[in-house]
């Protein structure tokens, strides 16, 4: 059996670890692979200065039947720019009926995009979101670490655990009693 792809999304200056419990443990995975991907080819550097490859080209992803998720980590370039590249590449796999898991920044970005306008959603702060132009979500944003509707996660900047558990059941990594010891573990250190 082929494994399928989980896309990790690239912008310059991404956040290393809000997707990194995520995409550790699903490569670990027969099922999956994680695969880079950007609007080009260049490497990105994280936030935290680590430089990753781009294995994966936006512009050339057509075919989604292989993909089972795409992942949109935060980091310091989703306000000032406007990615349209990415915004078609988001909507035409959750077209597809692909899952969307977005956390800290880039769930701005799909609430600015209108991806979140009629699924409840949460994110760092609703001040962020409120002042965001073209966003009509007000009435479906939730204070909560992590909030799943209708194949889209979002979770806010403080909840990589809880956005990779949210993901770990959405791709059924393992069962919900295992996934609910690993985010014991590495959220308290209890097993």
């Amino acid at each position: 059996m082929k494994s399928k792809d989980v896309l990790l999304v690239l912008t310059d200056l991404w956040a290393d670890w809000e997707a990194a419990y995520a995409i550790a443990e699903i490569n670990s995975s027969e099922k999956y692979t994680v695969k880079t991907i950007a609007i080009d080819n260049k490497p990105k550097q994280s936030i935290g200065g680590i430089k990753a490859e781009v294995d994966l080209l936006i512009g050339e992803y057509f075919d989604f039947s292989h993909c089972a998720l795409i992942i949109l980590p935060g980091g310091l370039r989703w306000k000032e720019n406007d990615y349209h590249q990415i915004i078609d590449f988001v909507k035409s796999g959750y077209e597809m009926n692909v899952p969307i898991a977005a956390i800290c920044g880039a769930t701005q970005f799909l609430a600015k995009n209108g991806f979140l306008d009629e699924v409840y959603h949460t994110g760092d702060t609703f001040d962020y979101f409120k002042v965001l132009e073209g966003y009509k979500g007000h009435d479906k944003f939730q204070t909560k670490q992590v909030v799943m509707d209708n194949n889209i996660i979002t979770a806010n900047e403080t909840a990589a655990v809880e956005f990779a558990a949210q993901i770990f059941s959405l791709l059924k990594i393992d069962n919900n009693s295992e996934i609910d010891k690993w985010k014991n573990y590495y959220q308290c250190g209890l097993f």
